[in-house]
C-alpha cells in the first residue's frame, strides 16, 4: 500500500548543534521526486532540552512534541503516537525513524515508502560513519571488520544490526508489538524483537545507510557511542 501518510521521528535531547544537519537532510529526503503525492511530517521529540532544540524544529518546519517521559524509548514513542494522531488509519500510515545527529541520504524516505508498498511491516537499515576525528586511527578499521561481519556469509547474507537512526514500521503493526518501549538504551532492538514476535515481517536492508556521528559524548550510555568508546579502548 502506498501511506496516507508518512511520518519521521527524531528524539532530540540538547541537539541545538546536529539537528539542523539533520533536519536540512530530512527535507531533502522529501523532496526526492519518487514521494510526490505523499505527505510527510516530521516529528521532533524535544526531550528534556535545555538549549534551543525545540525553537530550531519549529523555525525549520517541524512538528515539536515534548517529551513526558525519561527514556529515549519514551521520547520516540510519543512522537510515534503523534504522527498516528494524524490520521485515522494506522495501517496507512509508515512510522520512519532516526536520531538528531544523524543525516539520511536522499533517497531514504523514498527506499521507506517503498517498503511499505512492498507488504513488508517494518524496515531495519545500516549506518555508517563519515567522520572519525576524535577517535584513535584504529577505531574506523575495527569498527568495519566488526560490522560488515555479516557480509561473510555470501551473498543472501541479513545484517544483524538494530539502529533507532534507520528504522520504519507500518503503524498498526507499531501498535501490536507495543511500541517502543521505556528504555534508556536498546529500545530499538526491543521494538524489532517484539515486531518479530507478533509475527510481523522485518526487512533488513543494507540500501540507503544513514551516516550517524561517531561523537565522544553519546546521549545514551550504552549504546552506539559506548560501542565505538569500547573500540577505542581495545
Amino acid at each position: 500500500m502506498t501511506p496516507d501518510l508518512l511520518g519521521v521521528v527524531v528524539p532530540a535531547r540538547d541537539e541545538a548543534t546536529a539537528l539542523p544537519g539533520c533536519l536540512a537532510s530530512l527535507a531533502r529526503a522529501t523532496a526526492h521526486p519518487e514521494l510526490a503525492g505523499t505527505p510527510v511530517l516530521v516529528v521532533v521529540v524535544a526531550d528534556r532540552c535545555t538549549d534551543d532544540t525545540a525553537d530550531l524544529a519549529a523555525a525549520a518546519g517541524a512538528l515539536v512534541v515534548t517529551a513526558t517521559g525519561e527514556t529515549v524509548g519514551d521520547a520516540r514513542h510519543a512522537g510515534a503516537l503523534a504522527v498516528l494522531a494524524r490520521a485515522p488509519r494506522p495501517e496507512r500510515v509508515w512510522l520512519a525513524s532516526t536520531d538528531a545527529d544523524s543525516l539520511v541520504p536522499e533517497g531514504w524516505l523514498a527506499m521507506q515508502r517503498a517498503a511499505a508498498e512492498s507488504g513488508v511491516h517494518a524496515l531495519v537499515g545500516l549506518v555508517e560513519v563519515a567522520d572519525w576525528s576524535g577517535h584513535p586511527p584504529h577505531v574506523a578499521a575495527a569498527f568495519t571488520d566488526a560490522y560488515d561481519d555479516w557480509r561473510r556469509g555470501g551473498p543472501g547474507a541479513v545484517h544483524p544490526h538494530v539502529h533507532g537512526a534507520n528504522l520504519g514500521v507500518r503503524g498498526d503493526a507499531y501498535l501490536r508489538a507495543g511500541g517502543f518501549p521505556p528504555l534508556a538504551v536498546s529500545e530499538d532492538a526491543a521494538l524489532v524483537g517484539a515486531l518479530t514476535l507478533s509475527g510481523a515481517t522485518v526487512l533488513r536492508t543494507p540500501g540507503c545507510p544513514v551516516a550517524t556521528s561517531a561523537r565522544r559524548d553519546p546521549r545514551a550510555p550504552g549504546g552506539f557511542g559506548t560501542d565505538l568508546d569500547r573500540l577505542a579502548g581495545d
